[in-house]
């Protein structure tokens, strides 16, 4: 046990966590997402949503600041964006690099880019279209 971390910090997330470098990507991936099949590593948080996750992560992760995106989603094509996605930006936007827009991409893409991924998260996210990538940067 560890003090000052979120319980849903587990030790196979911090593991990785740790492991990333600067520019290494990690996906959070709704309950759809096919995380087993795309994963180079793969932590369960069953039970939990991506913004409890990204509440739990996002102060021991510096974002990068050398792109210029806070994020990556998967772009929706219905009419209205998933209200998921304002959520993330509401807690991204605290953290330093954390404010810039997001980029979409289409799901082949995302997919394949999740594949490159250091580790893929499964989460129990129900809401569609809720997978986001973010990049490691550097502690300064």
């Amino acid at each position: 046990m560890l003090k000052g971390i979120n319980p849903l910090v587990s030790p196979d997330l911090l593991k990785i966590l740790s492991e990333m470098g600067h520019g290494d990507e990690i996906v959070f991936g709704d309950s759809n997402f096919p995380a087993a099949s795309h994963a180079q590593r793969l932590v369960r948080a069953d039970g939990h949503s991506i913004t409890a996750l990204l509440n739990a992560v996002l102060p021991l992760f510096p974002l990068d600041y050398a792109v210029d995106y806070s994020a990556v989603l998967m772009i929706y094509r219905g009419d209205k964006e998933p209200a998921v996605w304002s959520r993330y930006a509401e807690i991204l936007k605290a953290y330093p690099d954390g404010d810039k827009q997001f980029l979409t991409l289409l799901k082949p893409e995302f997919y394949e880019r999740a594949k490159k991924a250091h580790c893929i998260v499964a989460t129990s996210e129900s809401e569609g279209f809720a997978n986001l990538i973010i990049r490691k940067g550097v502690i300064r």
